[in-house]
């Protein structure tokens, strides 16, 4: 079946998974008491501050809720609201150039030859679309914007579900046969496959250094880089 549109996670698939645990999350950890403290007051921080302490229900200060948000850091936790204030965070350490976001060699050529015979190319990542967005515009390989079409992340749904998969075929406009999935997490390539879409494991070495072949890879082709994709024409 021929390829119509082109869906990509991030972490692990464009960009190390390294980048994001080394980088951003001790950089949102550090920075969140200096940012609450300075930016508290702001509508948009606010909101998502009184969303965490509404949820636990005794927390009052804001110095509670940075400790709350830091630990859920150190757990991975994928809350909309440390998503939210992680993205805000982020958006500063970018803006003054405290780091640029990895992204593997192959991809952005890659990415861009797609972009260059007329693939859509859009994005899906547990991360917020105003990260995602962040990610792309101060990559290693300059503004990469430009490339994609649209953005999605777990507001459409979670990322293991098939039924977040039937919705972004919805809203991109095109049949969820023709959409090519890549992902390097084999429980997301299900999902996906069990609505429908085109799928690829996307393998790396520098990620995964036990190769994910055979039953591992759950039925999924598998590449190791962007450059060994073949699109179906």
């Amino acid at each position: 079946m021929p390829v119509s549109a082109i869906l990509t996670d991030i972490e692990g698939t464009t960009s190390s998974i390294s980048f994001v645990k080394d980088v951003l999350f001790p950089y949102a950890r550090r920075a969140l008491p200096g940012f609450v403290r300075e930016h508290g007051d702001e509508p948009e921080v606010r909101r998502w501050l009184d969303a965490v302490a509404t949820e636990h229900g005794s927390i009052c200060s804001d110095d509670v809720i940075v400790e709350t948000l830091q630990g859920w850091i150190d757990q991975d936790r994928k809350h909309t609201a440390l998503k939210a204030l992680q993205g805000l965070i982020w958006e500063a350490g970018y803006r003054d150039a405290d780091f640029t976001a990895h992204i593997y060699p192959d991809a952005a050529p890659a990415l861009s030859a797609w972009y260059a015979q007329g693939y859509p190319l859009y994005v899906y990542s547990s991360g917020s679309v105003p990260a995602q967005k962040l990610f792309f515009g101060h990559s290693d390989a300059g503004d990469l914007t430009p490339l994609f079409s649209g953005w999605f992340d777990t507001e459409v749904g979670g990322k293991r579900e098939a039924g977040s998969y039937r919705a972004i075929a919805e809203r991109i406009g095109v049949p969820a046969e023709r959409i090519l999935f890549l992902s390097d997490v084999v429980e997301e390539l299900d999902a996906a496959r069990d609505a429908g879409l085109q799928t690829r494991l996307i393998d790396r070495l520098e990620d995964y250094p036990a190769p994910r072949d055979g039953d591992a890879a759950h039925g999924h082709p598998r590449a190791t880089t962007f450059d060994a994709i073949e699109l179906p024409h």
